[in-house]
């Protein structure tokens, strides 16, 4: 990887440990307050990778609640099992009550 995509990840992963324990917040919305709006996919390869480094990646879901990232959490089910275990109603794969959670950096760091 090139040095300025660590760099971007690192920020990203600073972001993603400002989220509050029962909060998530989406990819792009990170991008948005990285300054980087078209760079969400990007946000999710940084999460794909932040294993090892204390980053909780499973409060960082898609634009529409979805948890398009659990694939990437060991175990069949554990990005949804933590999410639960702080306060997410989750059916079908998709937060219930996305828009009462959501944490926006923008307005919140």
């Amino acid at each position: 990887m090139k040095p300025e995509t660590l760099g971007f990840f690192e920020k990203v992963y600073d972001v993603a440990r400002s989220i509050p324990y029962g909060r998530v917040t989406s990819y792009g919305a990170i991008a948005k307050y990285l300054g980087a709006t078209k760079s969400a996919r990007i946000v999710g390869y940084a999460m794909n990778n932040s294993s090892g480094k204390d980053v909780p990646a499973h409060r960082v879901v898609n634009r529409k609640g979805l948890l398009t990232g659990k694939h990437h959490f060991e175990g069949t089910n554990l990005m949804q099992q933590l999410l639960e275990n702080e306060g997410a109603k989750i059916m079908d794969n998709q937060i219930q009550n996305f828009e009462a959670l959501f944490w926006d950096p923008s307005k919140e760091l």
